[in-house]
Order: C-alpha cells, then structure tokens, then sequence
C-alpha cells in the first residue's frame, strides 16, 4: 500500500458496545478510522510521575550533553535515554514553604495552600492542560496512584489531603486517585469492558485479523505489538484479580466480577498504571496522565530491597543506601514507562518523542524544597531539545520558577497563558 495514498489516523474495532483503538496507522480506506487526505498532526501527551519525601541529593546530578551527559548513580537506569532527557536542577517552588504536606499539594500549580479545615488550592497544570485537550480524546486524563489517600492534619495544620494529591480539579477539590489497575484499564475502553468473561480483545479479533490482511508489512508489526500489549496487561489484571478474589472468596458470590486488586509488590504495582498509561497514549485514548507512586509522608514499605522501615522514615537519612534504593527503584519505574513508549512507532518518530515524561519530588532533602529535583524526557513533537544537563540554581529565584517551566511546556502544546501559579515568564534556556 502506498502511504501517499490518504492516511488514517485512528482504526477503531468495535464489538459488544465497546471499541479498541488502534495505533497510529500508515493505511487508507479502513472502517471506523478517520480518514484525510493528508497526515494529521502527531498528537502530543505531557504524564507526571511523582514520588514523596525528596531523592537522595548527593547521587542526584547530572553533567553534560548528549553522548557526553554523565548521570549520579540514582540516575543511571535513565542511561540508555540520555539523549531523550532534560535533567533539570535547581527550580524552585516559591510557595512550597518546606515542610509537608504543601509541599506535593502544590507540586503542579505552584500556589500557596491554606492551613486549616478549608481546602485552598488551585487548578493543577496537568488538569489545565487537560480542559485544553478534552476534545481531543476518550479521556481527559488519567489520574492515577499507587498509595492510598490519608486524612487528618500534619502538625504544621495543612490537611493531609494536600499530601495526599498532586492533581487538582479546582481549589477546593483535588482529582480522586484512581488506586485499581483493573479499573484504570477499564477506563480507557469503557465500561462494557467489566462485563466480559474474556478478552476484549476477543471480541474484535476477527476485525484484527481481517485489518492485517488490508495493510503494510510495518503497519502489521504495529497492530501485532498493540495487541500483544493489551493482551499481556489483561493477563497480568486477570492474575491479580484471581488473586484478590481467593483471599476474599467468602465474600463474594461466583455470578459477580472478581473483585479488583491492588498488587502487594510496589514494581509490579507501578509497572502495571505505567502500562496503561502507555497504552492510554499510544491509541490517544487519553493525552494527560500523572502517577503518584508514592504520596509525602509516605508509608510505603519495600521488603523486596531487604529494608524494614517505611518510606518517611528513611527519607530523613536519605544519604544513607536504604534510602538510595528507594530513588534508585522510583527512576528504575519512570525508566521502564520511558522504555515502554520509546518502542511504539508513531510516524517516523514514536510517542516518546512526541510525549513529555516528567519526574519529580515535592523535596529535594528532607523538609527542603529549595530545589526540585526534576527529570524530562520526550521531546513533545520537535518543540522541545533533548539530551540536555540544565542547572539554574545560581540564576536568582526569579528566573529558576518551576511554574515557569510549566509555561514553557504549555506553550509547546499549543497553551499559551500570560500566566500559572507564581510565574508571568517562561524558563530561559528551555
């Protein structure tokens, strides 16, 4: 098939009332699709991964560009993409304040919070971004977790709901954190999908196999990868599920769905939210996601790295090699989504480079939010040069405004504000 011929952008295969999306295809003349005359323009997709209570700051560095670009040891899993990245130093949260809590509750808007009964916050920049985009996709957004919510109060009197989220709706109420894979998934095909016995995929395959017939040998590859991943995350879903339901077997009956649930291992959790997320943007079901792996105050515990304690606790030693082990497997999952979407073709570039893949802590140590620690990687379509160390720690707190860069980001997207959070200026240099 000759790819000048008219493109279609999208493939849907439908079947029992829900639809699976397919990948970004070469062919012409396929039903469902939308078909132009010439390529549309590559969508581009901005996820948070977000991780509690700071990093672990002497092995957190970079220097250098390119081939050059040398990583710290927390870092290093980030090695094969270092010409996909920005590690960026020395941003600073104005409104943050130190301390918990307001910290991460305003991670992505770069307001100050209100102490006290009343939630004071602001809109979150993904959630902006999301309201800009909402016509484009299935879903807004993805707003995802792998810790649980906690209420009450820090003792500095900030709601614990502020330590709880990082995307916000509005002011006063923050995005609820989707914290069940099952769900998540069965999000972004609708919810005809809690109703099957089997695959979804079983419901149109013959569609699928009727469409690899009709096109390029390089667009076969993409549907053949596509729905092997979804294929391969339904299984590891169907797993946990039968897991969950035999150690709650006596409270549900045998008519009824298995029930959803939440893996005990944190890689296996995280990799799980990532995988949907990949597949969220890989079929444009949903170009706006964020991640909390683990909340501030976290109480998350890791067996698997051999320590005892929970995370909060170790991050007030966080020079120490417990506390390294738990940045270290926090990047090593950021490491494996970067992976995971730098192996999907879209065009001639895939969606990494069309994405923006952020990384970030609401500390830089403990209590400490002088900086924030904060990685990039995707290159948003062209707009945006990668393979770059960028410190702005000695540029004058004026000119280092995380909220600055979330203009710059937001302008690459085809968002252009006069202004967010504590910021009127886009960050130099991005």
């Amino acid at each position: 098939m000759n790819p000048s011929d008219n493109v279609s952008r999208r493939v849907l295969l439908k079947g029992l009332g829900l639809s699976v999306a397919l990948p970004w295809l070469e062919a012409a003349h396929l039903w469902g699709g939308e078909t132009v005359t010439k390529p549309t323009k590559v969508p581009q997709r901005f996820a948070c991964l977000f991780i509690g209570d700071g990093i672990s700051p002497p092995l957190w560095w970079s220097k250098g560009d390119g081939a050059e670009m040398q990583l710290g040891a927390s870092l290093k899993s980030l090695e094969p993409y270092k010409d996909k990245l920005n590690v960026i130093n020395g941003l600073y949260n104005r409104n943050a304040g130190g301390g918990h809590a307001r910290c991460t509750g305003n991670i992505l808007s770069g307001v100050s919070l209100q102490r006290g009964r009343v939630i004071h916050g602001a809109v979150s920049m993904d959630q902006t971004l999301a309201r800009h985009l909402e016509e484009e996709s299935f879903l807004p957004s993805l707003v995802l977790g792998c810790e649980q919510p906690v209420s009450g109060f820090h003792e500095t009197q900030y709601s614990m709901v502020y330590a709880s989220h990082i995307s916000w709706r509005n002011e006063n109420s923050p995005i609820p954190i989707e914290l069940y894979p099952s769900l998540a998934f069965d999000s972004l095909f609708g919810k005809q999908t809690g109703k099957l016995q089997g695959s979804i995929l079983d419901q149109v395959l013959q569609q699928a196999n009727d469409l690899r017939n009709q096109v390029s040998r390089s667009d076969q590859l993409k549907v053949d990868e596509y729905l092997t991943s979804v294929r391969e995350t339904e299984r590891r879903l169907q797993r946990l599920n039968k897991q969950s339901q035999e150690e709650n077997e006596s409270a549900v009956s045998a008519s009824q769905r298995p029930p959803t649930g939440q893996p005990k291992d944190f890689r296996e959790y995280t990799r799980l939210m990532c995988d949907i997320i990949a597949l969220a943007f890989q079929t444009d079901r949903s170009r706006i996601a964020t991640l909390l792996m683990s909340r501030d105050l976290s109480g998350q515990v890791y067996p698997f790295l051999n320590i005892r304690d929970d995370h909060h606790s170790y991050s007030h030693s966080n020079t120490g090699p417990e506390y390294q082990s738990i940045v270290n497997c926090h990047i090593e999952q950021y490491s494996y989504l970067i992976d995971r979407l730098s192996k999907m073709q879209e065009g001639e570039s895939t969606v990494l480079d069309n994405s923006c893949i952020m990384f970030v802590s609401e500390h830089w140590n403990a209590h400490n939010s002088n900086q924030v620690p904060l990685v990039l990687a995707g290159g948003l379509g062209g707009t945006l040069q990668t393979g770059r160390s960028l410190d702005y720690m000695k540029s004058g707190d004026d000119k280092r405004k995380l909220c600055s860069l979330y203009l710059s980001l937001m302008d690459r997207m085809g968002l252009e504000l006069p202004e967010f959070g504590d910021a009127t200026e886009r960050l130099a240099g991005i």
